[in-house]
Parts: structure tokens; C-alpha cells; sequence
């Protein structure tokens, strides 16, 4: 790949330094007239302030209208031309980067049949047709029943035509399926009627399947999206609320990742597995379809009501089934029937790499990524984000060609492929270049859906870049309201008590929502997410309503989401702010300290919920308690190194160790056999958690597993395996922080 070899055609310079530590800057084209570089360069502030000010709201707008024009589905002809738009942005010849190159990869995508759309009926015990779900949503604005707009479907369920009688399963989850089992109904061969929430989509399905479910169907009910609003005139066009017809779409493939490559790029010579027998796809046919149409079959169920928590806003009492009620739209003996016809399809899918060389430490990379692709036409997600990745790399590019300015370390802009499928550009690019982003990745920004709402700032991200985003969002000014920093009003609607800085905001932590994922999890590498949201005191909807449908258009943006684009200027400029902290910063700007308080909080909650448990089975907290202890000792003595440094002069050497320091920590918290059962996942503190304590997810997960479990059983040597995998990570993080000298 060209862009690994630009990165690292260093000069021989570097060699001054010694011991192979490569220092040297990269040639500069002789066009831009830029000073040489010097070894201890620092943020400009100056700079700094410049790209803030060029920052244009307006701009971000004109990027969304062009990018959210068409519908462009990941490997589509849109998508195709929507990776030459970027690639004409990041070669131009005034605001351009270095270089910019489009690499593909083969992956296996689903597809709904053009020839059999997929259908969902209600038939008569003779077969007569009652009644037929929407096989498309209802065209609102002129924007949602062109050639391209695919139909809604659950991206990877298998084929088949299932028929049973209709069960309401809530949300699908297993502890849901089991509720109905206990109240005496049969769900083998029926078909489960289920919500979004709760459960991933591909789980629904997998739990289902357990049960014997033939079918399911899921739908989003307006008591989780549109705070209880249904009828035509309080959704979409007329609020930013979902209408009735939309209906979400999402892939239902259980890990990340191309499904034929785990671990591999999808290379044409990779390795693949064999469709037929490759893991993580739904074993039963799946469809998505509008609350309307769900309103019908749900309302018309027999059986006991359901519990209280189960209910929602459509409007009636939702019972469990099986079946139809003989008072209802339907014969009793009606069943549900549900044709599938998706097909697998390897298709080619495009990544967009823009470059930008470093001047002193080109082989130090920090990456600014976002997918590309959508469902529909994307407005919000994904091309909220990537209006404002086209903006920024805009006002970097000009300030390159201008030759006034070049960061510290290389910056990598991304844009990823095929995220919707299964976040599969970003992680076959991590699987091809493993070794490389490892050794040299400093950090991983990611803005996906740049705005839910207007209201406040929310950023997800490791404890090391908290300080970052925290310092960036203190020196821009809040959209609203007036007077106050992005910092100052983020507090106001999410904040958390530090032990050590007191009140601050609260960073969330990373799950596997967005192209983030396979940079910690996979990786080890710091990484955040960063987005405008709404105010959770006004509205309990899981997300913004449109989300993965044919409503999620630019007039949606434009009208309802962010009239103005300012909540999307905040964001570029919170982004922005903090790619060039972490590009241009002599220190790398990362604490390590902050790890401290998530390490103190899991290990506290384990004392005090597991504690007890362990001491039973004769598994002392001891060891790990003293690793955090250790842990918290070497951070603290490292940020008295660099606050020596800082009052000093230090030579190349010094820094250049320092931020190795910095930079690795992620990396030793990552043990690839601590999960087997996992994909990808071997960050020991932030995999999924299944056990109900909040604490160290592989302790939590193997206590939950052992719980009623005898002594002396294979459960509880997990427990005790798992322990010594926490242990092993911390005094290796430790051992990082420690002076390098220090063997």
C-alpha cells in the first residue's frame, strides 16, 4: 500500500539521534516553502487558532447536501463515487494532503432479492393472503422510492418462508424468550414478534433460534424512539420523529469484520471460509419492518398481557400470543408468514487514506477516521461526520499547500468502507497492517455520526485521551448557549465526581458501535469518539429516530437535527483541536494517570461485590489489589518525569522514550487468549461485560458463570484464570510506566 511507503520515507537525518530511533523529517516538495522543522516543534497555538477560525459551518452544510444527495449502500455505484469526491478533495492542488489512495478490499456482503422482495403476510389457514406488511416506506418527501433506496432487511439472515403463529417477544433477549417459556407457550415453529433495544440485532435472532423460533420480526416502538409519538402528524416531516412506516435496517452478522476473512485481510488471496459453514450469521430467517404494520399484528394478539415493562406506545395492551384473538382483524388460526430472500454476494469495497507527512516524527501516526457508506441516503450517519472530515482535512490541506504549516507526527484521515456491514473497512485495514499501526499508531479519532442533536458534546474514549478532549472543548466556544465553552455546557448535561480533578464531564467508554472497535479492542490503541447529542432530560429515545432509515435525509439535518450546522462546526473544531494536540504536541498529550481512577473504581467494585463470593472458593483479591497499587505508583512517578521534562530542556532522546511510554500503555492491557470465545476482543479491561458488576469485564463475566457452580469446578478455575490475566496486564502496564532504564 502506497501509504505505508510514504510514511516511511524518512531522511537519514534520524540517524544523528542514535540507538535507531528515526527522527529524521521527510523531504518537503520544494513548492511548499516551509521552514525546516525543528526537533523539539511544539502545538502552535497560533496555528492552532487559525483552523479553529477557518473552520465553516457553512461549508459542513454544502459537504452534507452533496454527500447525503443519493443513497449510496456500501460497494453501490454512489459509494464508488462518493471515494473519487474524496479522493479529488485530498489530491487538490490548493487545500490537498500529501497523497491519497483508495485501496479495496473483497468482502462477502447480503443483499435483499430485486426479483423476490421480501415480504411479510398474514395468512388464512387455507393460505389466502389477510394482509401484507410495507415493503418499502411510504414516500414522504420525494426521497424514499427511488431505484436506489434498497428495501428494507436484516442484512445477513439466511433465505426461507417460515409460517407460524405470531409470540411477542419483547426485546429477544434470552432472559425474554425464557419469561415465555415459564408462562407455558410453545415457541417452537412460531414466529417472534420483537423490539430494537436491549439486545443487538443479530442476537435477537440468535436467542430466538435457541427457543425454536422459525421467524422473527423487529420494529421500533415508538415509546423507544419518539418519546410516545405515532400518528402522521407528530413524526417525520412534520418533527424529527420516526413516522410510521420507517423501519430500520442493520446487518445481523454477530462479529465485525469480513465473515470469511477473521483475522486476515480480504485480499484476493486470503484464506476464506466457507459461506456455508462461516460462523455469526442468523440461523433463522429475520425482517425488520415499520410500527404501523407491527401495530397490526401486535394488536391483535391473544394471550396473557404482557408484563408491564414490555409495554410501549402503540396504542393498545400487548399480549403474548401465540396467535390471533377470534374478536380481532384476523381468523384465530391465522399464522404469520415470512419470506426472506437475501443472497450473499462477495463484493469490492473501497477504504480512502489521505495523507499527511510528518515533519519530525513521520513515523508516528495519529488516525482521523469515519465510514462512508449508509443505508439510505445517510444524512446523519454517516455523512454528518464525514461533512465535517472533508472540512477539516480542507483547512489542514490549505495551511499545507500555503506552506506555513506541517505537524509534528504523520495524520492519517480515513474513510471506511462498508462499516454498516459489519465494520469491515476499518478492521481489514487493522488486520493488514497489525504489525505497523501497533509500533507506530499514536491515537485513533473517530467521528461517525458528528450529530444525534444540538444539545451537548458527548465523547466515548480510553482514559488517556479524557485530558485531551477535556482542554480542546475548554477553549471553543458552545453553539449555545452564548457565553459558555463546549466544556462548560457539556458538564452542565453529563458530569461525574473525579477523585482527582472533582466535578468534570463524563467520557463514555468504547463498546464495538463504530469503527473504533478494532483500534482497542484489536489493537490496543487510545482511541475516542466524538459527537454533539441530545439532552437526555428531554427525550428517552435510544437514538436519533431516523436512525437506518429512508428518512435520515438532509432536509431531516437541515430542519429538525441541526438548523444552522453550528453543533457540526463544534464538533470540527473539537476534532480538529484535538488531531492537532496529539499530532503537534512536543509531549504526547495523553494521561496515564487517568487509568488510575477506571482501575481504583473496577477493583472496588469487585471488593465489594465479588469479594466475599471469591473468599468462599478460596480466591484471594490480594495479587490484584497490589497491581493496581503498582500501577498507580508508576503513573504517579511518571508524571513527575514529565513534569521535570517539561521544566527542562530535554534532548530528542528523552522525548521521544517519554512518548513511547504514553503510547504503549494501551497495548499491554491487550492479551489475545483472555476471550477464546471472543472475535477480536482481547483489551482485558474494556471487552464486553456479561456479569452484572461493574468491574474488570473477564472477572465479571467468569463469576457470572460460576455462580452455582460447585467448588473445585472448571467454572471457578476460569474465575481464578482470569484473575491472573488481570494481574499479569496490570504489572506489565506498570513495568511500562517505569523509567525504561529500569529493567
Amino acid at each position: 500500500m502506497q501509504w505505508v511507503k510514504v510514511l516511511v520515507g524518512v531522511v537519514g537525518a534520524a540517524a544523528l539521534l542514535g540507538l535507531g530511533i528515526i527522527l529524521g523529517h521527510f523531504a518537503i516538495p520544494k513548492e511548499a516553502d516551509v521552514p525546516a522543522p525543528s526537533i523539539s516543534q511544539d502545538l502552535d497555538l497560533e496555528i492552532l487558532e487559525t483552523v479553529m477560525q477557518h473552520l465553516d459551518a457553512n461549508r459542513i452544510r454544502e459537504n452534507l447536501r452533496e454527500l447525503s444527495r443519493e443513497p449510496h449502500l456500501a460497494s453501490s455505484p454512489r459509494d464508488e463515487a462518493l471515494v473519487q469526491l474524496l479522493l479529488q478533495h485530498w489530491q487538490d492542488p490548493e487545500s490537498g494532503l500529501d497523497s491519497a489512495e483508495a485501496p479495496a478490499y473483497e468482502v462477502l456482503l447480503s443483499f435483499p432479492s430485486q426479483e423476490q422482495p421480501n415480504l411479510v403476510t398474514v395468512v388464512s389457514p387455507t393460505g389466502r393472503v389477510l394482509f401484507s406488511c410495507l415493503q418499502s416506506e411510504q414516500n414522504l418527501t420525494g426521497e424514499q422510492a427511488g431505484p436506489d433506496v434498497v428495501p428494507p432487511y436484516a442484512a445477513y439472515a439466511p433465505p426461507g418462508t417460515p409460517q407460524g403463529l405470531l409470540v411477542y417477544a419483547n426485546r429477544g433477549t434470552e432472559e425474554d424468550f425464557t419469561n415465555l417459556q415459564t408462562q407455558g407457550i410453545k415457541l417452537e415453529g412460531t414466529i417472534a414478534l420483537t423490539r430494537y433495544g436491549g439486545a443487538g440485532r443479530g442476537a435477537k435472532a440468535v436467542n430466538a433460534a435457541k427457543y425454536g423460533v422459525a421467524g422473527v420480526l423487529v420494529y421500533t416502538d415508538p415509546a423507544d424512539i419518539n418519546d410516545g409519538q405515532s400518528s402522521a402528524n407528530e413524526t417525520f416531516p412534520n418533527s424529527w420523529h420516526l413516522p410510521p412506516s420507517g423501519v430500520e435496517r442493520g446487518s445481523y452478522f454477530e462479529y465485525f469484520g469480513d465473515p470469511l476473512t477473521p483475522y486476515l485481510p480480504a485480499n484476493p488471496s486470503s484464506f476464506r471460509l466457507d459461506p456455508d459453514a462461516a460462523p455469526g450469521f442468523p440461523l433463522i430467517p429475520t425482517q425488520p419492518i415499520g410500527f404501523d404494520d407491527a401495530k397490526i399484528l401486535l394488536c391483535n394478539l391473544q394471550g396473557t398481557v404482557a408484563p408491564a415493562a414490555w409495554q410501549g406506545a402503540l396504542g393498545c395492551d400487548y399480549k403474548l400470543g401465540p396467535g390471533f384473538r377470534s374478536d380481532g382483524d384476523f381468523p384465530a388460526d391465522s399464522q404469520v408468514n415470512v419470506s426472506v430472500h437475501n443472497r450473499l454476494e462477495l463484493r469490492n469495497s473501497s477504504n480512502v487514506l489521505g495523507i499527511i507527512r510528518g515533519a519530525v516524527e513521520p513515523d508516528r501516526y495519529v488516525l482521523y477516521g469515519n465510514h462512508r457508506d449508509s443505508w439510505v441516503h445517510g444524512a446523519v450517519d454517516p455523512s454528518s461526520g464525514t461533512a465535517v472530515l472533508l472540512e477539516l482535512s480542507r483547512v489542514l490541506g490549505t495551511l499545507l499547500k500555503k506552506g506555513t504549516w506541517r505537524p509534528r507526527r504523520s495524520i492519517v484521515f480515513a474513510s471506511w468502507g462498508a462499516e454498516e456491514f459489519g465494520l469491515i473497512g476499518s478492521t481489514e485495514f487493522t488486520e493488514e497492517f497489525f504489525s505497523k499501526l501497533q509500533e507506530r499508531t499514536v491515537a485513533y479519532i473517530n467521528v461517525d455520526i458528528s450529530v444525534f442533536a444540538n444539545a451537548t458534546l458527548r465523547a466515548q474514549g480510553t482514559p488517556p485521551v479524557q485530558g485531551v478532549i477535556f482542554a480542546a472543548a475548554k477553549q471553543i466556544p458552545a453553539p449555545s448557549p452564548v457565553g459558555l465553552s463546549i466544556y462548560d455546557n457539556w458538564i452542565r448535561y453529563s458530569n461525574r465526581s473525579s477523585s482527582a480533578y472533582g466535578l468534570v464531564p463524563s467520557l463514555g467508554s468504547l463498546g464495538a458501535g463504530s469503527d473504533y472497535a478494532p483500534f482497542i479492542h484489536f489493537l490496543g490503541i487510545s482511541s475516542m469518539d466524538i459527537a454533539y447529542t441530545y439532552d437526555r432530560s428531554k427525550t428517552s429515545a435510544r437514538i436519533y429516530p431516523t436512525y437506518h432509515t429512508a428518512f435520515d435525509t438532509f432536509g431531516y439535518v437541515d430542519k429538525f437535527v441541526d438548523p444552522g450546522f453550528g453543533s457540526h462546526q463544534a464538533v470540527a473544531r473539537t476534532a480538529g483541536s484535538v488531531l492537532l494536540r496529539l499530532s503537534d504536541s512536543l509531549f504526547l498529550p495523553l494521561n496515564v494517570s487517568d487509568y488510575g481512577e477506571t482501575l481504583r473504581s473496577f477493583l472496588q467494585a469487585a471488593q465489594q461485590n465479588l469479594g466475599g463470593l471469591l473468599e468462599q472458593h478460596s480466591i484471594s483479591l490480594g495479587p490484584l489489589v497490589t497491581a493496581v497499587e503498582k500501577f498507580e505508583g508508576a503513573a504517579a512517578a511518571l508524571d513527575q518525569h514529565i513534569s521535570a521534562l517539561h521544566k527542562g530542556t530535554p534532548d530528542p532522546l528523552q522525548v521521544r522514550m517519554l512518548n513511547d511510554q504514553l503510547m504503549l500503555l494501551e497495548r499491554t492491557f491487550l492479551n489475545p487468549r483472555a476471550f477464546p470465545e471472543e472475535r477480536y476482543y482481547s483489551h482485558v479491561l474494556w471487552a464486553p461485560r456479561t456479569g452484572s458488576v461493574a468491574t474488570f469485564p473477564g472477572l465479571a463475566n467468569a463469576c457470572s458463570r460460576a455462580m452455582n457452580t460447585g467448588l473445585g469446578s472448571a467454572a471457578w478455575a476460569e474465575v481464578q484464570r482470569q484473575l491472573s490475566i488481570l494481574v499479569v496486564a496490570l504489572e506489565g502496564a506498570a513495568a511500562t510506566l517505569r523509567p525504561v532504564a529500569d529493567l
